[in-house]
């Protein structure tokens, strides 16, 4: 299949102007001014926006664009869009296209609602005729229909994005460009707008191009994912978590996740047991250093070296919330009494239950002790801890927001019909 929009050597390069000129009162600059008429007051620099952007886009493709606040992403949607020119390279399109990048993008504000709707189609080379047979569809979708004739300068900020997202939606382009202009309206709104995509893509076979700052909604929607970093491509793929998950990893804080422990000296060591590792990894034992999302399955593993044999030696962990709150404990010896420890080097695992997690900062501290008798490792002192994050990525854009509560649990339904 030969791509609808492709992508060459993109770069766009902004000038910077510097200032040199001390702000003072009237009298400074002209002093200023007479005394070195011809010294510069002003140094300038380039800024690159968008530097060597390579992609191609196949007809039908969702494609969900991510990255930090002035990454270049919205750049390069106007570029595609043919609102901004780039500095090199180029863009092809084999199509009609319709953009939504800021609110009332296209809009006449002295026209209304009913005007505008023509001059769009207009705009996007259709017919009045052709406009016409989709006018009730747009109207209804927007729900704007008190106030259709109406200028639209008068429009609040959700109406203009209700109107503008529906005239782009529905007069058929053959490629639909929305950026985080969506944010602007309600809840269910969003939710309209992220299932209208969908059935664009998959029903009609359109293309969509989406910028978003809800991975939620991106997950639930697009089929492959571009992240871009300091105006550059810095991954592609149709694995759509493994880029997000990317993403996700650059914009936490990193001191705030600690995901392995180590012991350094003689720390935590006692006559029982010496920890000596505690990490969460993969299934294959690799340790995981990225941010947990709900799709993961994780093991949480804990090594250390059993000095005496004792039957009564219960060792586990503690997860706390963010506001250091307890969820649960856990031992060796939770489903099988007979998990004793034996003398010598042990390697404790168990799956850390991550599809009950909310989103969220999470603390594991290593507890322990000799059943009803001691502690070894207490948990709210003296054991070993590590942190990690958890970012909830929702299979559905129904299902977008974070929920109240430390426990966010993914419970299966069954609906019978009577």
């Amino acid at each position: 299949m030969s791509p609808i929009i492709e992508i060459n050597g993109l770069g766009k390069k902004y000038p910077i102007v510097h200032d040199k000129v001390q702000y003072g009162t009237l009298r400074d600059s002209l002093m200023g001014f007479v005394k070195n008429p011809f010294a510069k007051r002003q140094t300038h620099e380039s800024f690159w926006a968008l530097k060597d952007v390579n992609l191609s886009i196949e007809k039908g493709d969702i494609v969900g664009i991510i990255g930090k606040n002035g990454a270049g992403k919205s750049t390069l949607l106007k570029i595609i869009a043919g609102i901004t020119k780039p500095t090199e390279g180029n863009v092809k399109l084999y199509g009609r296209i319709s953009s939504l990048l800021e609110v009332g993008t296209g809009f006449h504000p002295e026209l209304t609602g009913r005007e505008n709707i023509f001059l769009n189609g207009v705009i996007l080379g259709m017919t009045r005729k052709e406009v016409g047979r989709k006018f009730d569809e747009i109207v209804d979708f927007a729900s704007i229909e008190k106030f259709l004739d109406t200028p639209v300068k008068h429009y609040s900020s959700g109406m203009y994005v209700r109107l503008a997202f529906a005239v782009a939606a529905h007069l058929e382009p053959d490629i639909l460009i929305v950026d985080e202009v969506l944010a602007v309206g309600d809840m269910e709104f969003q939710k309209k707008c992220l299932g209208k995509m969908e059935d664009v893509s998959k029903k009609e076979g359109r293309t969509v191009i989406f910028v978003s700052h809800n991975m939620n909604a991106i997950t639930s929607l697009v089929n492959s994912c571009v992240l871009i970093e300091n105006g550059t491509i810095k991954d592609k793929s149709a694995d759509v978590y493994e880029i997000v998950s990317q993403y996700t990893d650059s914009v936490l804080d990193k001191s705030s996740s600690s995901v392995a422990w180590e012991r350094n000296g003689e720390k935590f060591n006692n006559n029982l047991f010496a920890p000596m590792r505690m990490y969460i990894s993969d299934i294959h034992g690799t340790i995981n250093t990225r941010v947990i999302t709900q799709n993961q399955e994780c093991y949480i593993n804990i090594v250390g070296e059993v000095k005496n044999t004792n039957a009564k030696i219960t060792l586990g962990y503690a997860l706390y919330s963010e506001n250091n709150t307890l969820l649960y404990w856990s031992y060796q010896t939770d489903k099988n009494k007979q998990n004793f420890l034996k003398k010598g080097i042990v390697i404790m695992k168990s799956r850390l239950p991550v599809e009950l997690l909310n989103d969220g900062r999470f603390t594991l501290k290593l507890i322990g002790g000799v059943h009803n008798e001691s502690w070894l490792f207490r948990p709210d002192s003296n054991g070993p801890s590590i942190h990690f994050n958890v970012i909830r990525i929702r299979d559905s854009y129904l299902y977008d927001n974070k929920r109240p509560g430390l426990l966010e649990p993914l419970i299966d339904w069954e609906i019978n019909e009577l």
